[in-house]
């Protein structure tokens, strides 16, 4: 067989090995937190409003200070939750130092089980976990990762993952309000703004499916499901208490 033969049937077992995983990652998560809340939540509310007041200029105004208001609130929360990925890292990090010192027997067991999970013993075990605590950073990197199920969070994510999260939710709860902001009555708003972010909704959820690696029409129905079942109670919320409260 020729050079160009073998290199030509490497490449293709190279493809025939290629699986289809998702690629959806972090900014992934992201968008999808706050997009999906900003579709949801601000629809809800003006739904709910629309049913209490008959003006679209107070619907778009409680609109946009609940978009200002939960856009940094998520993404605060979002802010919050990466710090404190790298906070607990950084803790479980430490201890783990600490026990190679104070316990490094307990900890080569450790390292032994873990390999013996897999099925290896006798002298690739020793060999293993010989080279595994060779190196005090590695034995504490291989112990965050197995031991624990850790992996080192980037300290510069947190911002960005503030921004992705907070931008998609004003983003998302921008949609709904637009009919509020074109059409005379709240009436005939809440029509196109139901119809409008039911499309959206319905479109978020099949792209969501796309990326999370979920069936399409079973994403896209979760999430519009949701979405309409939020606006429905905020709505005949809104309606039992002006009924109650003339």
């Amino acid at each position: 067989m020729t050079q160009s033969s073998i290199a030509r049937t490497r490449k293709s077992a190279r493809r025939a090995h290629d699986e289809p995983h998702s690629g959806a990652g972090t900014a992934i998560r992201d968008i999808i937190i706050g997009m999906s809340d900003g579709l949801t939540v601000p629809f809800a509310l003006a739904a709910g409003i629309s049913g209490a007041i008959a003006s679209s200029h107070i619907v778009v105004t409680a609109g946009i200070a609940e978009l200002a208001a939960g856009g940094i609130s998520m993404g605060l929360g979002g802010y919050l939750a990466a710090r404190a990925d790298v906070e607990h890292y950084a803790s479980e990090q430490r201890r783990e130092f600490q026990e190679t010192i104070d316990v490094p027997d307990e900890e080569r067991r450790e390292i032994e089980q873990i390999f013996a999970s897999y099925g290896i013993t006798g002298e690739p075990l020793t060999s293993l976990v010989s080279t595994v605590v060779s190196d005090k950073h590695r034995w504490v990197d291989f112990m965050m990762r197995f031991e624990l199920g850790l992996e080192k969070p980037n300290p510069a994510a947190a911002p960005r993952s503030a921004m992705r999260i907070g931008g998609s939710y004003v983003v998302g709860g921008f949609i709904p309000l637009v009919p509020y902001m074109l059409l005379p009555t709240t009436q005939l708003a809440l029509i196109w703004s139901a119809a409008v972010t039911f499309i959206a909704l319905i479109a978020f959820g099949a792209v969501k499916g796309y990326f999370t690696g979920v069936n399409l029409w079973k994403s896209a129905l979760q999430t519009s499901v949701i979405g309409a079942i939020a606006a429905g109670v905020a709505f005949c919320l809104a309606r039992l208490v002006n009924g109650t409260h003339p």
